[in-house]
């Protein structure tokens, strides 16, 4: 999302649908700063979809910042006029990740099996336009980006490698939970290889996400292609 804000071209929208998913989802994971989400976005998918999704915007290009998890209880076929890039990253990192927030996330939360039914639905379609891996863009940003872009019929803009350090307009309301990492960055970090240990019930969940992750990861642009 940093990366899109960068291009004059461009709008971008953080997690639309956030009060939507927390209005409907069933999930006993605790999610920070829920009063506030459900105060700051309209908590009615459709309305979402049709006033924020559809626009319109003063830019050309508009790209929503999408958690696969939040598009519960709505008829998907938006998706389909729209150009689609799926964002994954390794399961055991993302677990990692998560419950530093969320301690006790399930596959609800961590979205991984929906991004895979996603990703049958949208490849079905023809309208999956990418498949973009953390790992992969963190070992060649402007390489993976340049053919983000192509694939979106796009010109690359080189501003899309780095930003300024701290808090953006479009954050949502959740950023101070969040986005601790990004608000210090100020571009792509180098990507190091990490040993991730996961208590059992975690270890358990990542393992359960593998099945979905790997043909994702297969179908990923790659840094050294």
């Amino acid at each position: 999302m940093y990366s899109f804000a960068q291009r004059k071209d461009t709008t971008v929208v953080d997690e639309p649908l956030y009060a939507h998913f927390l209005t409907n989802s069933t999930t006993d994971a605790d999610h920070p700063g829920k009063s506030e989400i459900l105060k700051s976005q309209h908590a009615e998918g459709n309305k979402v979809i049709n006033e924020v999704l559809f626009g319109p915007y003063p830019t050309p290009v508009a790209i929503f910042k999408q958690m696969t998890h939040h598009l519960i209880e709505l008829d998907l076929g938006f998706l389909l006029e729209m150009h689609n890039v799926l964002l994954i990253r390794n399961p055991r990192a993302i677990i990692a990740s998560y419950s530093k927030v969320i301690p006790n996330p399930g596959m609800q939360d961590i979205g991984v099996k929906q991004q895979f039914e996603l990703y049958q639905r949208l490849k079905s379609a023809g309208k999956l336009n990418a498949i973009v891996d953390a790992k992969e863009l963190l070992l060649a940003p402007e390489k993976v980006l340049r053919e983000l872009c192509h694939r979106l019929g796009i010109d690359f803009c080189k501003d899309m490698l780095h930003w300024e350090a701290g808090a953006r307009p479009e954050d949502g309301s959740w950023a101070p939970y969040w986005y601790a990492n990004v608000h210090q960055s100020t571009g792509f970090h180098p990507y190091h290889e990490k040993s991730i240990a996961l208590r059992p019930d975690l270890e358990s969940l990542a393992q359960e996400c593998l099945p979905y992750y790997s043909p994702l990861y297969e179908e990923a642009i790659k840094a050294s292609n």
